[in-house]
């Protein structure tokens, strides 16, 4: 039986480790925390911090895995590369890896390489970009260099909201270094989706429109993506070209892509980020919905070095929205309230992640929800009305202060 080591074992990873149970492959999993939820579905669990290479290749050596993957997450990419690499294993390249995986890198990448980027400059003090803040245009963006799920991530309207924001950023980087940039705004939806590569080309893609949660703590959450993408073919076709410039220019082989791209008033194509590996929430739930594609058992085939050459380009069909449940209103949660119509007729898939009674609050990382839901539609019209307005029928029951509020949930 074939050992797949699998990094990360949060809810959004539970997929990929029942995935490959169900393959029949034996699951070893790792985690910094001991009482994660994959851990029941793993045949093997060691507390170990996914990030920590030297450790990870040590137990991969005397378990003698036959393939290894971090899914749905950042923190452990650079470790399975690296691993993967010491031990002659089907991987991105370790270098490609760290490029898509350090904002400060990949920018510098893009400029090299002369793809449409944000003006942008890493710093790890505050008083260095002090000096150099003129040389930006309002607004700008702050963003540890190494971190993901939007966590330190934040947008800076004012030079006086500057100090705060960089040490927001600083807290958040293990390197403790963060990059200035400045915002594009986005004709159409902000761009999110999947994709996969094998043998260096991009042969399957999925992009989706992307709403975030504007009244939150952190406005840069995704709560809802929906399929399929609602701009004309030639920006999917532009998307997919900038893409695939990406892929041979790191020489990227067999594997995920998840995407986070801007497209600006002129249609230039802005590739925020592209990272090594599947999304996280319901992107592959979905995306399996609505092309018959199973990305999932795809990465895990990969991981294992077996042929994925049978994967070709399916365009969605139907219109689904993924919907990221978070608070308004911090306090004790007590229900989520659905309206029984708007559930009969488009409810596909519910999961509720937290317990009555249990303590919420403003969500601050991508992680931080109260639960997930798949929704089906029968037009785009209507998806886009209704989950523009989704606050009209799903609400957030939570106590505060002895009174029972409900709070609508962007």
């Amino acid at each position: 039986m074939k050992k797949v080591l699998i990094l990360g074992g949060s809810f959004f990873q539970v997929p990929a480790i029942q995935k490959v149970v169900e393959l029949g492959y034996y699951v070893i999993l790792c985690d910094l925390l001991k009482d994660v939820p994959g851990k029941q579905y793993a045949h093997e669990f060691y507390q170990v911090s996914t990030s920590d290479k030297k450790s990870i290749l040590k137990l991969a050596q005397s378990l003698q895995i036959d393939g290894i993957l971090c899914y749905g997450a950042d923190s452990g990419a650079q470790t399975a590369a690296f691993v993967a690499e010491k031990m002659g294993l089907p991987t991105y390249p370790l270098e490609a890896v760290e490029v898509l995986t350090n904002k400060e890198l990949f920018r510098k990448f893009q400029r090299r390489h002369k793809f449409n980027t944000p003006k942008a400059k890493g710093y790890s003090r505050y008083a260095e970009v002090k000096e150099e803040v003129d040389q930006f245009r309002l607004p700008l963006m702050i963003k540890p260099v190494d971190s993901s799920g939007s966590r330190g991530i934040s947008i800076v309207r004012s030079v006086l909201q500057l100090e705060e924001k960089v040490n927001i950023a600083l807290s958040h980087s293990k390197v403790k270094r963060f990059i200035v940039e400045e915002y594009i705004e986005n004709y159409g939806p902000h761009v999110g989706g999947e994709g996969f590569v094998v043998n260096g080309e991009l042969v399957f893609r999925c992009f989706s429109n992307e709403q975030f949660s504007t009244s939150q703590k952190n406005p840069f959450i995704s709560v809802i993506a929906s399929w399929p993408y609602m701009m004309p073919q030639k920006l999917h076709l532009k998307i997919h070209n900038e893409i695939q410039r990406l892929i041979t220019l790191l020489n990227l082989t067999t594997g995920a892509l998840n995407f986070d791209i801007r497209i600006d008033e002129n249609e230039n194509v802005y590739l925020i980020e592209v990272a090594p590996r599947n999304g996280g929430a319901c992107n592959c739930k979905i995306i399996q919905y609505n092309t018959g594609i199973d990305l999932i058992e795809y990465t895990i085939k990969a991981s294992l070095g077996e042929d994925c050459s049978d994967l070709k380009q399916v365009e969605p069909t139907g219109y689904w929205s993924d919907y990221v449940i978070v608070s308004q209103q911090p306090g004790k949660f007590r229900e989520i309230k659905i309206d029984e119509h708007f559930s009969k007729k488009h409810l596909v898939e519910y999961e509720l992640l937290v317990n009555p009674g249990q303590d919420i609050d403003f969500p601050e990382e991508s992680y931080e929800i109260l639960g997930t839901m798949v929704l089906r539609f029968s037009s785009m019209e209507e998806m886009l009305k209704k989950m523009k307005n989704i606050h009209n029928w799903v609400k957030v029951n939570v106590e505060t202060r002895n009174k029972l509020t409900y709070r609508n949930l962007l």
